[in-house]
């Protein structure tokens, strides 16, 4: 009898230590933001963009097919589709628009970023002194370290001109972000207009475009500039 209320008495002496909270500093932790905060965060960005009403023009050009989007407040995006072979490219081929909403339709800012690419490819001296068109993308607002070094290379580094990344790191204010700054070209959603083809190595070594699947494109994008813009 007295083991067994010795016993019964352990058992709740027990639970009761058990169930005792300890509320010493070194049982909490700092918590990350549930991922799922971060996904709403980038979720919610998209719908902001995915409010703008778009429209896409479509360009013939040496490269190929050049897809421009944009909304009234500026440009989205521009996609080279890579659809002409290497081979088949010349300085000499038109641009010219072949898809098209109604043209009472679109923005000013889209028709200044037509404009521009006209002149780049047919007139690139004079591309300079023509008004770039805004840019309505994420990457391209804030003052984030991508975004610094993309307003930097279309301010800075001009045509027929070449940066290497570990220069533009330091022209963005860190020497050590060269690493950065190819993410950032990588990134970038206008190309042509923000000249990532003008980033290099400092070894001199043109690099990769379009994440390694331009990298003709970029070497043929130097050449144009090299020997179209002495005019």
């Amino acid at each position: 009898m007295q083991r067994a209320l010795f016993a019964s008495c352990r058992a709740n002496l027990l639970c009761l230590t058990s169930s005792k909270k300890d509320y010493s500093l070194k049982n909490y932790r700092v918590l990350k933001p549930p991922s799922c905060i971060l996904w709403q965060g980038s979720k919610m960005k998209k719908q902001r963009e995915s409010q703008c009403t778009q429209k896409t023009i479509s360009l013939l050009s040496p490269l190929g097919t050049i897809q421009v989007s944009g909304c009234e407040n500026g440009v989205h995006t521009i996609q080279i589709l890579m659809d002409v072979a290497p081979a088949e490219r010349s300085s000499e081929a038109p641009l010219s628009r072949v898809v098209n909403d109604s043209p009472a339709e679109t923005s000013p800012e889209l028709q200044r970023c037509v404009e521009w690419l006209q002149a780049y490819f047919s007139e690139p001296q004079t591309a300079g002194s023509l008004p770039l068109p805004a840019f309505h993308h994420p990457a391209l607002q804030g003052d984030a370290f991508s975004s610094r070094v993309l307003q930097i290379l279309q301010r800075d580094v001009k045509f027929g001109e070449t940066v290497s990344y570990k220069r533009l790191a330091e022209m963005a204010g860190n020497p050590k972000a060269a690493r950065a700054v190819g993410g950032a070209m990588r990134m970038n959603p206008v190309p042509l207009l923000i000249p990532c083809h003008r980033v290099i190595s400092s070894s001199g070594q043109s690099g990769p475009y379009m994440s390694g699947k331009g990298d003709h494109l970029k070497q043929w994008l130097l050449t144009h500039e090299r020997q179209r813009g002495k005019g």
